[in-house]
């Protein structure tokens, strides 16, 4: 499936400083992502379930609903730029699996398992200069 692409307008385009803060520290520029991420997947109209949802199998860092009640796993990355690799790339088998374990326990703590589910990635993109990309894989990976 392609990607969904949306370049960030207005709103999500820091100020100089603003970014300049972001980008100095690591975790502080991950937080601001998943919340960006967020309020594009709430654009498209999903609901947020949990965020930072996590068990001794590993974190989730969003689940959303969609309009259809299909339960959407999404795994954010944020990164200063795709230089190196692609954002997404970071989503590889061992981490899909753990991802698929994470959401198996969910399913079944919230008792959700006959819902359909869908494993997704957002990937936010804040360069130190120009506007914020955010991109958008549905069913990134099946388990």
């Amino acid at each position: 499936m392609l990607p969904l692409r949306g370049h960030a307008l207005g709103s999500l385009r820091p100020l100089w400083w603003m970014r300049a803060w972001l980008l100095a520290d690591i975790r502080r520029l991950g937080r601001w992502g998943q919340r960006r991420a967020e309020r594009h997947l709430k654009g498209r109209g999903c609901r947020t379930i949990a965020r930072n949802w996590s068990a001794a199998t590993g974190e989730l860092d969003l689940v959303v609903c969609e309009a259809g009640s299909t339960l959407v796993f999404v795994e954010v990355k944020t990164r200063r730029s795709e230089a190196f690799a692609p954002a997404a790339a970071a989503v590889n088998y061992k981490k899909q699996r753990k991802i698929a374990r994470t959401a198996k326990r969910f399913l079944t703590q919230y008792h959700l398992s006959d819902r359909p589910v869908r494993f997704d990635v957002v990937t936010v993109i804040l360069p130190p200069r120009g506007a914020v990309d955010i991109t958008h894989y549905p069913a990134a990976f099946v388990p």
